[in-house]
């Protein structure tokens, strides 16, 4: 399958909530890449990079996180990096 890379913007309660963490793990666990930051307006910011598949199937499980409350999602495909894991930051 084709590797795609994601930038994505989540919003609602996404903050304090551990929503960062959970991405962490959940990258590391399918082997995605990437990063995920906070932001100051409340939202969280994330590049993840895997097939258009495993991409799908992180936010699904992101989203199904207790406490978590995605309301909006914005998202875009952009160019593949070479990077190695998924890291958390700031």
């Amino acid at each position: 399958m084709e590797k795609i890379r994601k930038h994505f913007y989540f919003s609602g309660r996404v903050q304090g909530v551990g929503f960062r963490y959970r991405s962490y793990y959940i990258a590391q666990s399918m082997g995605l890449t990437g990063w995920v930051r906070n932001l100051w307006d409340d939202r969280v910011e994330m590049e993840v990079q895997g097939t258009r598949e495993e991409i799908r199937e992180m936010v699904e499980r992101l989203s199904q996180q207790s406490f978590v409350e995605i309301e909006g999602i914005e998202e875009r495909e952009i160019p593949l990096e070479e990077e190695f894991g998924f890291h958390v930051r700031g």
